[in-house]
């Protein structure tokens, strides 16, 4: 059977912070269901709507969208507080969260999992990854230690009681032997847990049942990555990269859709960079240029309000990027921060070692000792935030969409011009 629109992930190609939130929901009116299926409260997004501005962690982008079914799939962490904190704190403000589907096979984040990820970046020292501290880590490595606690666990406590014994087992030794912490009680962790189960209830799901009916019946499905490529942890910077799969890839283990169901992918690249936490970063700026799109754009952490390094945009990580999701479009986001530089650096391949390398080096050695090669492009001086076609821009500006296009290993298909919801400059259609 032929379906008219298909199922799409849309993925950050950087690390992170590129704008996949704006452009979920750009494309929330025109879909059935918008799935998150990797990370947990770790990262956000945020979203401005009529000049409102909605900042996301944990909830899909198509929250915002009415008449589109949120879900949140398997391959995500569920920390139950912050879960309620945001649902709380967008009924308040007039946003219907009733159509909520989670996952019975997400994982959920114990405050064991918080105390331990804590106080592990600190026991690392000068070796931190720069984790949030949110138990993110932790919890998918309890996942993979098979010491999980599901969703579905929430309803036989006798079950979850033997999954927390069994996991606290090993912990409360590491808490009280090597980080000189108090141990954690069994019950303390099962009471708070259960005290969720009224409300969980009603919103948990056999999504990945669900959405392979829905895919049947012509329906469309949009899935969102959380965090980006090169924080993926197969395919990013390891070690200084998320906990779970942020690619493409991850979109079909993180919500139980096949391969074959997905036709699209959108990529999502910033008209610059920027990077928050520890690890590599090619062209990062440290002088007053760095500063001036950190202002500009506004490069502070969603989730964690932390001033993000900022860089010039980087086309060997676009390309890689592009190849390791299988990109068919790219959006470019906030090409309105650029406006005011005469000339616009962009790397175009990296020095290692005093060879030229023009694809992401293979080796982590490689990759920390690459210094970008830069080429310039002309930059522009005109207010750009009322374009919403292509040939509203300044020829400065479509000449650097354009090049970044030839640069990067895909169509770019829309470009973001603003905060808002209506400053796109639409070139293709992205369903």
């Amino acid at each position: 059977m032929v379906r008219p629109v298909p199922a799409v992930v849309i993925v950050g190609a950087q690390w992170g912070d590129e704008g996949k939130g704006k452009a979920t929901d750009l494309l929330g009116s025109r879909v059935d269901y918008v799935v998150k299926f990797n990370g947990g409260n770790n990262a956000g997004h945020t979203v401005v709507i009529d000049g409102e501005t909605y900042a996301l962690h944990l909830l899909p982008s198509g929250i915002l969208s009415p008449g589109c079914v949120p879900v949140i799939g398997n391959g995500v962490v569920v920390d139950l507080s912050v879960l309620f904190e945001e649902i709380d704190g967008l009924e308040k403000r007039g946003i219907d969260t009733s159509r909520l589907l989670l996952s019975a096979n997400a994982h959920i984040i114990a405050d064991y999992n918080r105390t331990l990820d804590k106080v592990g970046e600190r026991f690392l020292g000068s070796r931190k990854i720069g984790t949030t501290g949110r138990g993110i880590g932790p919890t998918y490595a309890d996942k993979m230690n098979r010491l999980g606690i599901r969703v579905q666990d929430l309803f036989d406590e006798k079950i979850l009681t033997q999954k927390v014994e069994g996991a606290l087992e090993l912990k409360n030794q590491m808490l009280t032997k090597v980080y000189n912490r108090r141990a954690v009680s069994v019950d303390e962790i099962v009471d708070e847990l259960v005290g969720y189960v009224d409300r969980v209830r009603p919103m948990v799901a056999d999504t990945a049942l669900l959405l392979h009916e829905a895919l049947g019946r012509g329906k469309t499905v949009l899935l969102e990555a959380g965090q980006a490529t090169l924080l993926d942890v197969d395919h990013g910077t390891y070690p200084f990269v998320t906990s779970s799969s942020a690619t493409s890839g991850g979109a079909c283990t993180g919500s139980g859709i096949a391969p074959t169901e997905i036709t699209r992918v959108i990529g999502i690249v910033k008209a610059y960079a920027t990077r928050v936490g520890e690890g590599p970063f090619p062209t990062e700026l440290f002088d007053e240029d760095g500063e001036r799109l950190r202002t500009n754009g506004g490069e502070f952490g969603t989730t964690t309000g932390r001033p993000r390094r900022c860089g010039w945009y980087d086309a060997p990580i676009a390309r890689y990027a592009a190849r390791i999701n299988g990109v068919t479009d790219f959006v470019l986001t906030k090409l309105d921060v650029l406006t005011g530089w005469e000339r616009i650096p962009v790397c175009v391949a990296y020095d290692v070692d005093g060879e030229r390398v023009d694809e992401m080096p293979m080796t982590q050695t490689g990759f920390h000792h690459a210094t970008p090669v830069y080429e310039y492009l002309d930059g522009w001086t005109e207010d750009i935030s009322g374009a919403r076609e292509l040939g509203d821009l300044p020829a400065t500006a479509q000449t650097y969409v354009k090049t970044l296009e030839e640069m990067s290993g895909a169509r770019i298909s829309a470009v973001g011009v603003g905060p808002g919801r209506e400053q796109t400059v639409q070139v293709h259609d992205l369903l």
